[in-house]
């Protein structure tokens, strides 16, 4: 016979058990075997921030590609992920930066993503006004440098080299600048209608030197969402000062070996 003692343990337990999200329990589970790695840009970037991730990756023997994100509206930067998701034959981890989080967080819902990795990215919940969330926090000094022209905004040299790369060699943060794509002033309007980290495994890369992104803004998404994170004593392109560790915590989404082991075959 159950007693009064046993079964108030159970009901609490069950009552509590109710109150851990989807995306937590999922975290208990093994991760999916995945091949594909998709990984997007966010603003004052294109597809080639993410070269040297894509390396290890390939050299980890997953098959990775970069999304060209058009940083014209939201609807659109989330419909050229999904074409590149289309294109998967598979589970599919899927990877974004800085602003693409948002973009991750919609497309996420597509079927062939099995994860999700956040590295200093916005991680919206599904509505939510991301500008207003941002308020809560310290204005990181990267957002005094943007400029626009007419509708096209960019991040200006000073901001860019200081606050944006400020942790890579100058005369490769130079070159990112170089290639620096414009965003359209409509893309900040957007909002997720959906929050795939609800229901898909998240994992969340804070860099805790960041000037874009508000290192305790990371820290609370990364938290709320439940995703297995990691802290690295990076500024807001990690993806490229950090690669290694960057690379490690997508092969852990893609139930991978490490990459040191792979490396060494």
């Amino acid at each position: 016979m159950i007693t009064r003692r046993a079964f108030t343990t159970a009901l609490v337990s069950t009552a509590a058990a109710s109150l851990i999200p989807n995306r937590a329990m999922a975290a208990l589970a093994a991760p999916v075997k995945a091949r594909n790695v998709v990984l997007v840009h966010g603003l004052f970037a294109d597809g080639s921030c993410w070269s040297e991730v894509i390396g290890r990756l390939q050299a980890a023997g997953l098959n990775a590609t970069a999304v060209q994100n058009p940083l014209t509206t939201l609807p659109e930067a989330v419909a050229s992920a999904e074409r590149v998701l289309a294109r998967q034959d598979g589970p599919t981890v899927l990877v974004g930066h800085s602003f693409s989080g948002m973009i991750v967080t919609e497309a996420g819902m597509h079927p062939n993503v099995s994860a999700l990795v956040y590295v200093a990215a916005r991680a919206p919940d599904a509505g939510e006004d991301y500008t207003a969330l941002a308020k809560r926090y310290p204005t990181p000094p990267a957002t005094a440098g943007i400029v626009f022209d007419g509708d096209e905004g960019r991040l200006g040299e000073a901001a860019f080299l200081r606050d944006f790369a400020g942790d890579l060699p100058e005369a490769k943060a130079r070159i990112l600048y170089a290639v620096q794509e414009p965003f359209h002033k409509e893309l900040l309007l957007g909002k997720t209608t959906q929050a795939a980290w609800r229901t898909k495994p998240g994992y969340y890369a804070v860099s805790t030197e960041d000037r874009t992104i508000d290192p305790d803004l990371e820290r609370f998404m990364a938290k709320r969402m439940g995703a297995k994170t990691i802290e690295v004593k990076a500024g807001h392109l990690a993806l490229i000062s950090h690669p290694d560790e960057i690379t490690q915590l997508i092969l852990e989404a893609a139930g991978a070996s490490d990459v040191s082991e792979k490396r060494g075959r």
